[in-house]
């Protein structure tokens, strides 16, 4: 299991300097007729400090508290998937609604930081 999560946290950091790297140069005068450059910047922020703490919790993933450090893994992947994603998405096309699911993929991420608290108290 924790192999699982180093991987797939190691690409969706990957993936967090392509797409930020993508939106500083190929996306900039979208991005700015948009005017959603600081949208996409916390964003790809987001993304990427998010995806350090997967790797993180992954390489320190211990059995005894398997249960909670799954489903932390999982609410950081899918807080990042619908956070992120939707301000991608609202960046490039303008899509306003997309900013709608934004809160959603933060509740997510937050619960993924309570997970991360309650797992820092319990015992090995």
């Amino acid at each position: 299991m924790p192999k699982k999560f180093l991987f797939i946290g190691a690409i969706l950091g990957a993936l967090a300097v392509i797409i930020g790297a993508f939106g500083a140069h190929a996306l900039q005068e979208v991005l700015k007729s948009n005017d959603t450059v600081e949208t996409f910047k916390t964003a790809s922020f987001y993304h990427l400090t998010h995806a350090i703490l997967l790797v993180g919790v992954g390489y320190l993933y211990r059995e005894k508290q398997q249960v909670i450090r799954y489903w932390l893994c999982i609410s950081l992947i899918t807080g990042i998937l619908i956070f992120s994603g939707s301000l991608y998405i609202l960046s490039v096309t303008g899509l306003k609604i997309m900013g709608a699911f934004a809160p959603i993929g933060g509740l997510f991420l937050i619960a993924a930081w309570i997970m991360l608290a309650i797992s820092a108290l319990k015992k090995d």
